[in-house]
């Protein structure tokens, strides 16, 4: 996994990042992404950002709109819910077959109650929210590789964003940078089973003397400890 800093949320900074990439990016309505996509790379909208809408509506007033939203969305979590272990044609195969009528339903529910509720209100908004990003929310459809959501991944870096929270400031460009790098081998280590502090201790005691030339046998997917090596 691989951490960036950038000093705005310009959308240079993501371009940059990417490069010649092309691929499908899992990401919210972050305006800075918008250019990638004239670029190769295929939008695939984050479906619990879209459930998050009805669900602060529901949870602090109480809407029975958003209470119905809810119940539509749980119930294409729920055939998700059953996949997990499948590979991606079985995936897509009942995807097909059991979550796409869901959507259907859940597309014509959103249209419908959109020309019921007060322009401008916040059912308005989070309702405009999903229709306006339709295709790239439903695109998990036709394909087994790609996830609903991007959860897996803000899970992971929901204790840098309350850190940042808490730090406030990094220091410099530089600081943020060398904070990415070592961020980006810290959870890299934990995905690839190993203890980050056993990791960091072992590569720093052998940096000084490893050849240049064998450093990616430090990287965490290459890695032995010394313990294991001896």
């Amino acid at each position: 996994m691989v951490y960036d800093f950038a000093e705005t949320r310009a959308g240079s900074h993501p371009r940059a990042f990417l490069g010649p990439w092309s691929g499908a990016l899992v990401c919210d309505d972050y305006a800075g992404y918008k250019a990638l996509f004239h670029t190769g790379v295929t939008e695939v909208g984050c479906l619990a950002h879209a459930r998050r809408k009805f669900h602060e509506l529901w949870a602090n007033h109480r809407s029975q709109i958003a209470e119905e939203a809810l119940k539509l969305f749980g119930a294409l979590y729920a055939v998700e819910a059953g996949l997990q272990d499948l590979d991606a044609d079985e995936r897509r195969r009942i995807r097909q077959l059991r979550a796409r009528p869901l959507a259907e339903a859940l597309h014509q529910w959103l249209r419908l109650h959109r020309l019921k509720v007060p322009e401008g209100s916040a059912i308005a908004k989070a309702i405009d929210y999903s229709l306006g990003r339709w295709a790239a929310l439903t695109r998990f459809l036709d394909d087994g590789n790609l996830p609903i959501d991007n959860n897996w991944v803000e899970n992971r870096i929901r204790p840098i964003a309350l850190g940042r929270s808490n730090w406030l400031f990094a220091g410099s460009l530089r600081a943020g940078q060398r904070a990415a790098a070592v961020m980006s081998l810290i959870q890299s280590a934990r995905l690839n089973g190993h203890d980050p502090y056993r990791y960091l201790r072992d590569v720093l005691e052998r940096l000084p003397t490893q050849p240049a030339s064998r450093i990616e046998e430090l990287l965490p997917h290459r890695w032995t400890s010394t313990e294991q090596a001896r």
